[in-house]
């Protein structure tokens, strides 16, 4: 490629190239900058939150609610999984209500009546237009005019009868079942516990409406889009929008013109072959495949229960004349198909990851073989107790607290319990280890710290550190819900933008290269300087999450610059495999991991549509997302971008894999890229019949209505059609699933069925490394 300079030997990672070279400082330098952005922004979070007064009164002095109700009534909103149901802050199902929205709604009328019975008499309706609009007028002040920063609150007489009048319907709402509604009475709910929890979900519509201090704006930026109460778009909103065009623009310009002029330009560097042929498979590498059969398993029940799910938005209070609802309530079905993506995706990695290791290293370190065992029944255990804890917390089977360890977390992506969540760590960290220590000779065999093997090493420890995060604080939960959402999207956001990211990043170049595909200096080059893209979108890039949850300002500039970052390694994944395609595995005859590649490049593809431009392009611009947040414009982003890009690309790690265990025998390609095709169609299918005319309508009435409304059942009772729809998509990408769960069981019955060689209990035999 371009330049003359290569690297000088096979220990070397390119400290004399001086674009390798440029590239690792640029890199370290975007850490620094970017992770003391998010330090930075942790400050400010937590000294910017909203304020949880002490105590609410109303004019006579009685107490309303203290701020031991409201922390109360948080954590029985995550031990009931509310989450799975509604949404908080925009922030959860889309199957229910947003919470936030409904009690400002209910808030603002009641206080109108409220005001109108005491300044006029009679009901809000037969008041004359300018008497509506002094009422009007008058409720707005008394919403906006709450000194949240108080440590006492005293509120005005009428919005203090309306939080009572709000509060004992949502307390009836709550102790009853509303199967109608979808909603399934939480298993162990009191009238103490419901009390709270409407105690904490009406503070939290009030941080959506009380002004900042000194400010002319909420907590929450003024969302949600509540014209009545007075919300609507800050002036920040708007210029943060338009300065993000802009800028999407030149840094898609830049990014372009770099990766062009340094980055892919002709390849004159000698290309070595560390993988040659199929070698005799390690004991360690023979036991990974019982992984990849509970991927298939794990998978097919996510899809089952997002098919049950898909059938609530049609059809609520029955399946086909079948009442399971009791049995099977959304938010367990929810927490069921959320989650369990997160499992079988890292799952697949978790089991390539190990049979790729002695590959790399050349060799099995003793004793590798039982810890692959031990890591899988740690594993199997923590996802079995996990779906229990799930059930049996929103089912209220725990008491005096222990649900927060093994029950249900109640956060979107992160429900299970606490000590499984510590389980879920370990074992990310020991697969870690287990990784390492076969790639060991291999990381000793490179100098510095940063080339192809060690940056592929780090990819494994960056995604079990990040974990951590959502663990904070350790053991209890925090009493205010922006900290606790800023901590959970430090896991969910990071790493689907970042860790995920960089692992395929780098798993995919290491691959390329060692195949003989593309030369060392070239694969180093591209992983690094998409590294830095990653790193740049990825880490703040975060802030898109934060700005309507009652974090800072500094958000919305963070959030809608570096969201935009994240579209441009997309692009240049899409660039690079189309180009990796065309110019160097089809040029070689019978290239024997076509089926995997397909995923490769279904993953790319489907990386930059559905993360870049249903993420980034669609939803992220404030102001878009200002009347977007929480529609269905973001399953369409949320299917797309976690199957269809990390998904994919997990599944085509799998045939990487069965395609080495497979050895020299007969390799049978069709059902893996019938699956892979029914995947591609299924998507199409969800998108053309049931996201998007379900998403756009959707935000049609959050601009005409209100936020409240398009979140609400009368809403949703518009689009019964379209949700019957979403069936085409479901039938066809769940065939998919099964003939995705038949092929890798016969190919590993194939595996199973054949005698051990003697070698594979020992060391592999390096390929040559030789120059092409």
């Amino acid at each position: 490629m371009g330049s003359s300079q290569t690297l000088s030997g096979p220990g070397d990672d390119g400290t004399h190239d001086v674009v390798v070279r440029n590239l690792k400082i640029a890199l370290l330098l975007t850490l620094v900058v970017t992770v003391g952005i998010l330090i930075y922004g942790v400050f400010v979070t937590y000294s910017k939150a909203p304020p949880l007064p002490g105590r609410f009164l109303d004019p006579q002095g009685q107490v309303f609610m203290t701020r031991h109700d409201v922390v109360a009534g948080k954590a029985a909103f995550q031990e009931a999984d509310l989450m799975d149901y509604g949404s908080i802050y925009g922030m959860g199902s889309y199957f229910g209500e947003d919470y936030t929205a409904q009690f400002l709604h209910a808030l603002g009328r009641h206080t109108e009546q409220a005001l109108a019975k005491a300044r006029y008499g009679k009901g809000l309706r037969a008041l004359t237009l300018g008497q509506r609009y002094t009422v009007r007028a008058r409720m707005r002040e008394d919403l906006q005019g709450m000194a949240l920063r108080d440590a006492q609150v005293t509120l005005p007489a009428a919005l203090a009868n309306a939080a009572r009048e709000v509060r004992a319907r949502a307390v009836d709402e709550l102790l009853h079942n509303h199967f109608a509604h979808g909603w399934t009475r939480p298993g162990g709910f009191d009238h103490a516990k419901a009390q709270h929890l409407a105690d904490f979900l009406i503070y939290s519509a009030m941080t959506t409406v009380a002004r900042r201090p000194g400010q002319t704006f909420s907590y929450t930026n003024n969302w949600p889009y509540a014209p009545t109460e007075g919300n609507t778009p800050t002036t920040a909103t708007f210029i943060w929008t338009w300065v993000s065009f802009a800028w999407v623009m030149f840094a898609t310009g830049a990014v372009i013109y770099l990766f062009y002029r340094y980055i892919h330009t002709e390849d004159r560097s000698p290309r070595e072959v560390l993988i040659a042929g199929f070698p005799p498979l390690t004991e360690s590498q023979r036991k990974t495949g019982k992984y990849f059969v509970t991927v298939a398993a794990l998978f097919l029940v996510q899809i089952a229960a997002g098919t049950l799910m898909a059938h609530d938005y049609a059809e609520r209070a029955n399946f086909y004349g079948l009442s399971l609802d009791r049995i099977l309530p959304f938010a367990f079905l929810r927490s069921v198909h959320i989650q369990l993506p997160i499992l079988w995706i890292g799952l697949a990695w978790i089991g390539a990851g190990l049979f790729i290791a002695p590959m790399i290293g050349g060799g099995e370190p003793k004793g590798q073989g039982r810890l692959v065992d031990l890591l899988y029944v740690a594993t199997v255990a923590i996802v079995v107790g996990g779906l229990f804890g799930d059930y049996a917390g929103i089912k209220g089977w725990f008491t005096h607290g222990s649900w927060f360890w093994f029950g249900n977390q109640g956060l979107s992506y992160l429900e299970l319990g606490r000590a499984y969540q510590m389980g879920l760590f370990a074992g990310l960290s020991f697969w870690s280890v287990l990784v390492g220590r076969a790639m060991w000779p291999a990381l000793k065999a490179r100098t510095g710290f940063l080339s192809v093997e060690h940056i592929l090493f780090y990819s494994t420890v960056n995604i079990a550190l990040l974990y951590v995060f959502g663990m904070i604080p350790v053991t209890s939960i925090a009493s205010s819900f922006t900290i606790t959402d800023f901590w959970r999207w430090w896991v969910v956001h990071l790493w689907v933008e970042q860790a995920f990211e960089l692992f395929v990043v780098a798993v995919t170049g290491y691959f390329l290269m060692a195949l003989g595909l593309v030369s060392r200096r070239t694969t180093l080059i591209a992983i690094l300087f998409e590294t830095i893209l990653v790193f740049l979108g990825g880490d703040d890039g975060i802030g898109h999450h934060m700005y309507w949850v009652g974090d800072p300002g500094m958000w919305l500039s963070v959030g809608s610059l570096f969201s935009y970052i994240e579209v441009l390694p997309l692009v240049l994944l899409v660039i690079e495999a189309l180009i990796e395609q065309r110019d160097l595995i089809r040029s070689q005859k019978d290239f024997p991991h076509a089926l995997a590649y397909k995923y490769v490049i279904g993953s790319a593809f489907w990386n930059f549509v559905g993360a870049g431009v249903f993420g980034g392009g669609l939803i992220n611009a404030p102001l878009v997302n200002y009347y977007e947040h929480g529609t269905f414009l973001t399953l369409a982003h949320a299917h797309t971008a976690l199957f269809g890009a990390f998904g994919l690309i997990a599944i085509g790690l799998v045939y990487f894999s069965l395609r080495y265990m497979n050895g020299e025998g007969s390799w049978d390609e069709t059902l893996g890229a019938t699956a892979f095709w029914l995947f591609n169609a299924g998507m199409v299918l969800w998108l053309t019949l049931n996201f998007w005319p379900i998403g756009f309508r959707q935000l049609a009435a959050v601009y005409e209505h209100g936020y409240a409304y398009a979140r609400s059942l009368s809403f949703y009772n518009t689009t019964t059609t379209y949700q019957w729809l979403r069936m085409p998509g479901d039938i066809v990408f769940s065939a998919g699933a099964l003939l995705l769960a038949v092929d890798i069981v016969r190919k590993l019955r194939v595996l199973w069925g054949r005698k051990s060689p003697a070698a594979a209990g020992g060391r592999l035999t390096p390929a040559p490394r030789r120059s092409l």
